[in-house]
């Protein structure tokens, strides 16, 4: 499955980041990194559902989507266009990212930013602060409870939130569980790649007030929006349809805009 392929090669290229520049080296370039933003309360002090707009190059299941994006013009865009935070992908091989894509959306934007990757090991987390992270991703489908458990502490430790992603209510019981703040629903199951755009709004009742919820994946009309808005769901994370836009700034206004 694709999942096992992608986490079997990320043990790999952790184990030779960890070669190349220790851990200890890499923790004192994260502790000078400038502080992390809040990134939880900036979904939170949206006006309406908040949006996480994503940059993304291409997936497994779609292959490229904009491989000569400019990574710098589309974080202006985003930030143009209402995004609450901006979420990053930094797997190389499947998704055609990289850490300086991070680093080079940190220097191009305000907004908080989210690490997407297939995070497993404490080393990625020190990585995603030093890179300018505010926040990384936590697949519960990925991750040992043990192991959740110690990532999520690390985060916090560098002053980082976890979107914590779960694809099922077993999964949702285990972040909250966990103690994860933002809890996120991805609607496409990332060992088929099928689409439910139904999830978020079925597991919505499983997630307590406390929690942010997000809805992830398949999410490319006003009309999507709007049935998450109704649901109670506080935000949403979109990067296909933002990605193929010629107007990003234009796509992600009438995206937000109410029906």
């Amino acid at each position: 499955m694709i999942l096992d392929e992608i986490l079997a090669e990320k043990k790999r290229a952790v184990g030779y980041s960890r070669f190349r520049l220790p851990l200890a080296d890499l923790e004192s370039k994260a502790a000078i990194a400038p502080a992390a933003q809040d990134f939880a309360q900036a979904l939170r002090s949206a006006s309406d559902i908040a949006c996480i707009a994503e940059f993304k190059r291409r997936s497994p299941s779609k292959g490229w989507i904009h491989r000569d994006a400019d990574l710098a013009a589309v974080a202006s865009a985003y930030q143009r266009g209402g995004a609450a935070a901006m979420s990053v992908l930094t797997d190389t091989p499947f998704f055609g990212g990289t850490l300086d894509d991070l680093r080079l959306a940190r220097a191009s934007t305000g907004l908080p930013i989210l690490r997407k990757d297939f995070i497993i090991d404490v080393y990625q987390v020190v990585e995603a602060r030093a890179a300018g992270a505010d926040a990384v991703l936590l697949i519960v489908a990925a991750l040992q409870d043990s192991d959740l458990r110690a990532l999520l502490a690390e985060t916090r430790r560098w002053g980082m939130e976890a979107l914590v992603e779960a694809h099922n209510p077993e999964e949702v019981a285990r972040a909250v569980g966990l103690g994860a703040n933002v809890i996120g629903v991805n609607h496409r199951d990332l060992r088929t790649f099928q689409v439910d755009m139904d999830l978020a709004v079925r597991l919505r009742a499983l997630i307590p007030p406390h929690c942010l919820m997000v809805a992830e994946s398949g999410i490319r009309e006003a009309s999507d929006v709007d049935r998450m808005r109704r649901a109670g769901i506080n935000a949403i994370l979109v990067g296909e349809m933002l990605m193929q836009a010629v107007d990003p700034a234009q796509s992600l206004r009438e995206l937000l805009a109410r029906p």
